[in-house]
């Protein structure tokens, strides 16, 4: 016989993370437990009305913030937000369009630019390589 095997656990705020949501606006069962991975799985497929709520509204951690306005977590806090922001208030920086979320917008374009730019340069230095593809020796099975 095999020894009862126990669940993996995760601390609240790891599971929080999981799932994109601001650790401190869950409810007080949520933080002061551990989650289970099959919880997590539960909560991913049938997710509670709190956890509903949490996502259309908010607050919204880091993250979640700078991929709704389009910026680095960085351009975040060159811009000064640092807590968590609800949806309202993401609709409201993107209706106003301060400068410094201008400015961090456009610089995410030019970084992910550059970072294609760099990915194709590296791709065509292989394709232009004169050195071998690393290629795996077949298998050799014995004759049955």
């Amino acid at each position: 016989m095999s020894a009862q095997k126990t669940p993996q656990t995760m601390k609240p705020a790891t599971a929080a993370k999981k799932l994109d949501v601001y650790l401190d606006a869950t409810p007080d069962e949520f933080r002061s437990g551990v989650v289970t991975r099959d919880e997590l799985a539960e909560l991913r497929t049938n997710p509670p009305q709190w956890l509903q709520d949490l996502r259309a509204n908010g607050p919204h951690p880091k993250n979640v913030v700078a991929d709704m306005l389009g910026v680095s977590i960085a351009g975040l806090a060159r811009g000064g937000v640092t807590d968590a922001l609800t949806t309202e208030q993401i609709d409201a920086l993107l209706a106003d369009q301060p400068d410094w979320l201008v400015a961090e917008r456009a610089s995410l374009v030019e970084v992910r630019k550059d970072e294609k730019r760099i990915r194709e340069q590296q791709a065509a230095k292989r394709e232009a390589s004169n050195r071998q593809q690393r290629r795996a020796k077949p298998i050799m099975h014995p004759q049955d």
